[in-house]
């Protein structure tokens, strides 16, 4: 089922990948958009400003375009939530993956839809996450498994520890050493 915005509306893509090096263009590869929108963060991730910008760009009779459930919220409360308030403002919402389209005028049937297959979305993803834990696991018996690769060298950590020690600004640092603040409190925590 393909939508068409009504009353002029604008068809908006948002694009969501986990990782910076992911690609985008399978997401929404040949669908009509007028603009899209993208964030490179983890499902997980509350801050995606890049849907936050697009859900304050949707006007009443624009369509939004994802790809999939998935990919647009984190779990099942947050789908639901997401798909009532933008219907409610007469936002229609499109799924490509699940061929679904939800228009505020949605009959307990598509309610039901949008309930199943986020729960759907939700239950494959947790077992995708167990499935890594079990496979890192197994690594780590077999003493295979190493983990990431630390972000600083141990030199480049002590200097960074010097640093904050003589009191320079740890954002500066941060970027100057291309790690997230984050990190660099793993390397050198605030001492009370």
């Amino acid at each position: 089922m393909v939508a068409t915005a009504g009353r002029g509306g604008k068809r908006v893509g948002y694009i969501r990948v986990s990782t910076i090096d992911q690609n985008t263009i399978r997401q929404l590869d040949g669908t009509d958009v007028d603009k899209t929108f993208t964030d490179r963060a983890s499902g997980k991730d509350v801050r995606r400003p890049q849907l936050q910008a697009a859900l304050e760009y949707l006007r009443d009779g624009d369509v939004l375009v994802v790809h999939s459930m998935d990919r647009l919220c984190r779990n099942l409360d947050d789908l639901r939530k997401t798909v009532i308030d933008l219907t409610a403002k007469g936002v229609q919402v499109q799924f490509m993956k699940e061929g679904l389209l939800f228009t505020g005028d949605d009959s307990a049937m598509s309610k039901l839809l949008l309930s199943v297959m986020g729960a759907f979305a939700e239950f494959e993803r947790e077992l995708m996450k167990e499935r890594q834990r079990e496979g890192i696991a197994l690594a780590k018996k077999a003493g295979v498994y190493k983990g990431r690769k630390p972000a600083l060298t141990p030199e480049r950590a002590q200097e960074l520890r010097l640093r904050v020690a003589r009191g320079e600004k740890r954002a500066a640092l941060a970027r100057e050493f291309g790690i997230s603040r984050e990190t660099l409190y793993q390397y050198a925590p605030v001492n009370r």
